[in-house]
C-alpha cells in the first residue's frame, strides 16, 4: 500500500524501491508525493521572480498559486502557475502526456508576462474560444497583436523561458528512464524555436524545407505575399514571426498540421530550415 511516508530518490524517480517510467505511475501516488515529483518541472527563478514561495507555492498572503492537475488513473499532468489569485492568464502552463509507446510528450506549454498588454486573440467577438485561432479568429485583435510584436497564439508577451524549460524537460524524462521526449509545435515559429534549441523532426522536416524554398523569390508562398490581408505583407518572408502570421492566415492553403518533433537528451540536432532567419 502507498503511504505518505514515501520518498523520491535523487537521480531516478524511485518510490519505495519501484522505478517510475510514466506519468500514469506518478499519478497513482499520493498527492504530496506526485506533486513533489512534478515540482521538478517548475522553474525556481520564475517563482522567486514573482514572489511565489518555492516551498509552499504560495504568495505572501498564503494563496496557493501553483496547481497540479494529475488525477489518479490519468496519463497526463497539467501545471498552472499564476502571478496572483484570479489573474486570467497563467505565468506558465505545461501539459505533458504519456504516449501509446510509453514515451513522454510535451503537449503544450504557454508562457505569459502578466505585466504586458493583453490581446483578445483567444476569443472572437462573440466571446467564443478561438483555440489558438484554429477554430475561429479575432482578426482585429490578431492585427493588434502582430503589430505589437507577438506571434500567432499569443495573448501577451512571453517571458523568454524556452531555454530554461527544455533542460527541465530533459532532466525530468531522464529521471523517468527516457532519453528523449516528443513535442508538437502549435505554429511555424514554435517549430523554428524548437530547432534552435536542438530539436529534430519525427514528421514535418520535408514540409519545413518546402516552406523555406517557397518563401524564396518565385516561390508560391512568396507570390501570395500580396498585401491582400494585413498578415501577407510583401516583406513577411523576411522573419520567423511574420512567416508564422502568414501561415496562420492560410497562405499554404491548408491548416498548420503534421509537424511533430523530438529532443534527445543532451544532444543538439543541428536542424536549421530558416538559415540566418531573424525572429
Amino acid at each position: 500500500m502507498i503511504t505518505s511516508q514515501q520518498t523520491v530518490s535523487a537521480e531516478r524517480f524511485v518510490v519505495d524501491g519501484i522505478r517510475l517510467y510514466s506519468l500514469r505511475q506518478i499519478n497513482e501516488l499520493p498527492t504530496e508525493v506526485k506533486e513533489a515529483i512534478y515540482r521538478h518541472l517548475v522553474p525556481s527563478e520564475l517563482l522567486t521572480g514573482f514572489e511565489i514561495d518555492p516551498l509552499t507555492l504560495q504568495d505572501a498572503q498564503g494563496n496557493r498559486l501553483v496547481t497540479f492537475t494529475c488525477a489518479d488513473g490519468s496519463n497526463s499532468v497539467e501545471i498552472d502557475i499564476r502571478s496572483e489569485v484570479g489573474f486570467p492568464d497563467p505565468l506558465l502552463f505545461i501539459e505533458l502526456s504519456d504516449t501509446r509507446l510509453n514515451q513522454i510528450e510535451v503537449m503544450l506549454f504557454v508562457v505569459n508576462d502578466p505585466r504586458s498588454e493583453r490581446f483578445e486573440t483567444d476569443r472572437d467577438w462573440h466571446g467564443e474560444r478561438t483555440m489558438f485561432g484554429t477554430l475561429r479568429r479575432n482578426i482585429s485583435e490578431e492585427v493588434r497583436a502582430m503589430e505589437a510584436g507577438l506571434a500567432p497564439g499569443q495573448v501577451r508577451s512571453g517571458l523568454h523561458l524556452s531555454r530554461t524549460l527544455l533542460p527541465l524537460f530533459e532532466s525530468f524524462v531522464t529521471r523517468l528512464g527516457h532519453d528523449y521526449y516528443l513535442m508538437e509545435p502549435l505554429a511555424y515559429h514554435n517549430a523554428i524555436i524548437f530547432e534552435r534549441l536542438g530539436c529534430n523532426y519525427v514528421h514535418g522536416l520535408r514540409k519545413m524545407r518546402w516552406i523555406e524554398s517557397e518563401f524564396q523569390p518565385g516561390g508560391c508562398l512568396r507570390e501570395k505575399l500580396d498585401g491582400s490581408t494585413p498578415f501577407r505583407h510583401p516583406d513577411a518572408w523576411r522573419t520567423v514571426r511574420s512567416r508564422s502570421w502568414a501561415i496562420h492566415d492560410g497562405i499554404m492553403g491548408e491548416p498548420w498540421y503534421g509537424i511533430r518533433m523530438y529532443k534527445r537528451v543532451g544532444m543538439y540536432a543541428g536542424i536549421d530550415t530558416f538559415p540566418d532567419g531573424k525572429y
